[in-house]
C-alpha cells in the first residue's frame, strides 16, 4: 500500500526509485550492491531516472537468478490513495487507478530481499531489476545495460494477477506512423483545387478494413492484429485539410506477417494518395514509417526459468497454469537479450482502469512463490 501511494507515472519513477532503494538498504543489502542504468538518457522519452539494479553474490553455490518487475504506472494512479476493502485493495478514489500494476510485482520482489535479510536465509547469486518506462513502451528492458545484470541463467518478472500463471510467450508489436499530405485551398471559392488528406486518410483506411488488413488478421496459420487508432488533421471547415497524421499498431507472433501488415498500410495509403487530385491533376502523398517497438517471444517449457517455476507453485499446492499473451511484457526484451524469462502474477485485477484493485489473497501466494524462486 506504501509503494502504491507514491507517485510514478512513464518518466517519472526517481521518487518510487528512490524509496525502493531505501527499502532495499533498510532491509540490509549493500549499498554497493545498488546501481542505476542509463536507460532514460538512451529512451526516445526521456525520463528522471533509469532501471535500479542489484547484483548480489550467493551464500550457496548456483546459477545466478534473477527477480524483476517495473516501477512506473500509467498516469491514472497518480494520486492514488490504497485503501484496504475487505479481500482487497481499491483506490479511496474513484477518479484514480490503483497502482497495483505493478507496485505488487515491485512489493514482491522487495518482499522475498526483507525476508532473505531477516531470517538470514541462503540463496543463489541474486540480481533484481526494477524497469521504468514499461507503460510507455517498455523503454526500460529495450535499453537496460545488461553487463550490470551478472548473465542470470534464468529470470521471473512479476506483472499479472494468479499466482499460479506462468506467462511463456508474449507478441511482438510495430508501432506505425503515417503522415498524409494533401493539397491546401479554400473549401468554398475553389475546392477543385484542393486534395483533402482526410479523404486520402478515409480511403486508405476502407481500403484495408474491406481487404481484412485491419482489426483482427488470419493468413492461414498466421495470425496478428491492427489498430490504427490515432488520427488528427484540418485546423478549420473552410479549408480543404493539408496534412493528416495517423498512428497506429500491429502485432503478432509472427514477424513476417508484421512485416506484410506494415507493407498492406502502406500500399493501402499509396494507392489513395494516387486516386484524389485536383483539377491540375495534382495528388497528395502518404508516408508510412514503422518501427518495431517489442519483438515476440516463446519460451520452451522445458526452460529452467519454466520448470523452477513450476516446482515453487506446486510447493504451495497450486497449479501451475503455462500461457501465452497478445499483450507486452518486459519480459519481451528481456528474452530478446538472450535471457530465459517467464512472467507471474501478483494479484492485479483490472489493470489501468479505475474499477483496479489488487486481491491480496494472491498477492501473498505471489510473494511466497517469489521467496521460493529467490532462495531456491
Amino acid at each position: 500500500m506504501e509503494l502504491m501511494a507514491v507517485p510514478g507515472a512513464s518518466c517519472r519513477e526517481a521518487a518510487i526509485a528512490n524509496l525502493v532503494r531505501e527499502k532495499l538498504v533498510a532491509a540490509g543489502v549493500p549499498v554497493a550492491a545498488i546501481s542505476f542504468d542509463d536507460a532514460h538518457k538512451r529512451s526516445p522519452a526521456g525520463g528522471e531516472v533509469g532501471n535500479l539494479i542489484v547484483k548480489l553474490p550467493g551464500t550457496v553455490r548456483g546459477p545466478r537468478r534473477m527477480l524483476m518487475a517495473h516501477l512506473d504506472t500509467v498516469p491514472l494512479c497518480v494520486g492514488c490513495v490504497p485503501e484496504r476493502r475487505g479481500k482487497y485493495i481499491e483506490a479511496a478514489s474513484p477518479d484514480t487507478g490503483l497502482g497495483a500494476d505493478n507496485r505488487s510485482g515491485v512489493a514482491v520482489v522487495l518482499t522475498a530481499m526483507q525476508e532473505i535479510y531477516e531470517r538470514g536465509l541462503p540463496h543463489p547469486p541474486l540480481t533484481l531489476l526494477f524497469t521504468v518506462q514499461e507503460e510507455l513502451g517498455l523503454f526500460g528492458s529495450r535499453f537496460v545495460r545488461t553487463s550490470k545484470l551478472g548473465r542470470p541463467a534464468m529470470a521471473w518478472n512479476w506483472d499479472g494477477r494468479g499466482p499460479q500463471r506462468i506467462t511463456l510467450a508474449a507478441t511482438g508489436g510495430e508501432t506505425i506512423d503515417i503522415r498524409v499530405h494533401g493539397i491546401a485551398s479554400h473549401a468554398g471559392g475553389a475546392p477543385e483545387r484542393g486534395a483533402s488528406a482526410i479523404a486520402i486518410a478515409a480511403r486508405a483506411i476502407d481500403d484495408l478494413v474491406t481487404r481484412g488488413w485491419h482489426g483482427d488478421i488470419e493468413r492461414g496459420r498466421r495470425h496478428g492484429t491492427c489498430n490504427l487508432g490515432i488520427i488528427r488533421g484540418g485546423d478549420a471547415t473552410n479549408v480543404v485539410t493539408d496534412l493528416v497524421e495517423i498512428k497506429g499498431e500491429c502485432r503478432s507472433y509472427d514477424r513476417r506477417l508484421r512485416e506484410r501488415i506494415v507493407k498492406e498500410i502502406d500500399g493501402a495509403f499509396r494507392r489513395a494518395a494516387a486516386s484524389i487530385r485536383n483539377d491540375k491533376g495534382e495528388r497528395g502523398r502518404a508516408e508510412v514509417v514503422a518501427e518495431t517497438e517489442y519483438e515476440s517471444f516463446k519460451i520452451d517449457a522445458k526452460e529452467p526459468c519454466v520448470r523452477v517455476a513450476e516446482a515453487a507453485i506446486r510447493s504451495l499446492d497450486m497449479e501451475p497454469e503455462l500461457l501465452t499473451t497478445n499483450s507486452a511484457l518486459d519480459a519481451n526484451w528481456i528474452n530478446f537479450h538472450g535471457i530465459a524469462t517467464a512472467t507471474l502474477g501478483a494479484g492485479q485485477v483490472l489493470g489501468h482502469t479505475r474499477e483496479e484493485c489488487l486481491d491480496i489473497g494472491q498477492f501473498e501466494m505471489g510473494c511466497r512463490v517469489g521467496l521460493r524462486l529467490a532462495t531456491g
